[in-house]
């Protein structure tokens, strides 16, 4: 496995006469967390390849050390707000400090900016979003969303009471309308694109393959691999049942899976359905999840919602045929169904069982999608999505 972090790039670096400024704003990055990794990646990138003057400005973490590899060419500015301390505060005592700490932000925001003064500043979306765009500090503004707009928040109607709702329609209102106010807004799928019918500023950049190995699958195994956290967004419960389906009717493949999480009601679904256990194991998380693909011939992704889906460009990388759910955000614009991958539509088990079987079945299928899924992979390497980030900083 090797880490984009290093890699020569595949063509020529603008000549400019002044170094393009850039401004992140993120809460920390001392978790291991998906956001943290891609702006790592993204933050090393610009630096070293594009000699981008690159400054990342945080509010939490302090003497944390940050969980991915940084590149000495970027500066880090420590804000030292805390927002962290209102996870253990009682609901009332949360409004005050909270209200405290983001008068505190916007006053530091406001004055490192107009310090710094950067070309573009760039929000993921955070607190800042409420008043960055009031800062006058001459840089164009730009967000990014890692998420989707049905799942930004968690606002979503599986959890939430009609007060709830009332509040998630007037909290999205507000945020809307400060997104008209950037200069772009970045969303990674062409379908939470769609969504945001009030903005006429998105565009598409997805998230970048962070991992490629030396090789890709020989696709000799019988073995399916699913990887996800052990929630019910994942619908790890509706593959199992479309699992008891393919293995009532094939006697030599096996399901593993790998995710952090409690799997103690997927375990108890398992017995459930009858799902044999030396053929279907539930797996805690790996380090080393490239070498796991490798072992694998096929993959399955049964996602109820994504923000993208960044699973399945990764087992496409390491060779895999996918068969996934065709799920809001993410896999149909992934994967074309029957060129690269197989579509089963959302939620539907007898779908994504047929499909399973399908894949477990014919070899001459799995391995001429599993080539075009490797072809379709480097459409997310590091090196080609950067030229889309390059082409809209210095178009602004």
């Amino acid at each position: 496995m090797h880490w984009y972090t290093g890699e020569k790039p595949q063509y020529p670096l603008c000549m400019t006469n002044k170094k393009l400024k850039i401004v992140y704003l993120t809460p920390s990055l001392y978790i291991a967390g998906g956001v943290e990794r891609v702006l790592t990646l993204k933050a090393n990138y610009f630096a070293e390849h594009f000699d981008y003057d690159i400054t990342i400005i945080l509010t939490d973490g302090k003497e944390r050390p940050f969980f991915y590899p940084l590149s000495p060419k970027i500066k880090v500015i420590q804000l030292d707000i805390n927002f962290e301390q209102l996870w253990s505060l009682s609901f009332l005592r949360k409004i005050p400090v909270y209200l405290y700490k983001q008068r505190l932000y916007r006053r530091k925001v406001g004055e490192t900016l107009m310090q710094l003064r950067p070309d573009i500043t760039v929000s993921l979306l955070r607190r800042e979003i409420n008043f960055l765009c009031d800062i006058k500090d001459g840089s164009k503004k730009v967000g990014e969303l890692h998420i989707t707009r049905g799942n930004y928040r968690n606002f979503n109607d599986r959890d939430t009471n009609w007060a709830k709702q009332l509040f998630a329609q007037y909290w999205m209102h507000g945020l809307v309308k400060q997104l008209r106010r950037l200069d772009r807004f970045v969303v990674l799928t062409h379908e939470d694109a769609r969504s945001w019918t009030e903005l006429s500023n998105v565009e598409v950049i997805p998230d970048p393959l962070s991992f490629r190995m030396e090789t890709v699958s020989p696709l000799t195994s019988k073995r399916v691999i699913a990887v996800g956290r052990y929630s019910y967004e994942k619908g790890f419960d509706l593959m199992l049942k479309a699992w008891a389906k393919v293995a009532a009717k094939t006697t030599d493949w096996q399901l593993e899976v790998f995710g952090s999480g409690n799997r103690e009601p997927y375990l108890v679904q398992m017995k459930q359905l009858g799902i044999d256990p030396s053929r279907c194991r539930l797996n805690g998380a790996t380090n080393n999840i490239g070498e796991e693909y490798l072992k694998s011939s096929a993959m399955v992704f049964s996602s109820r919602f994504e923000g993208f889906g960044m699973a399945l460009v990764e087992a496409m990388a390491c060779g895999l045929p996918v068969v996934s759910f065709a799920c809001p955000c993410g896999p149909k614009d992934i994967v074309t169904d029957g060129v690269d991958g197989l579509l089963a539509d959302a939620e539907d088990v007898q779908q994504l069982a047929d499909k399973l079987l399908l894949l477990t079945t014919d070899d001459a299928l799995r391995r001429r999608l599993a080539a075009n899924a490797v072809k379709r992979s480097h459409d997310y390497d590091l090196p080609q999505l950067s030229l889309k980030w390059k082409n809209l900083f210095e178009s602004l």
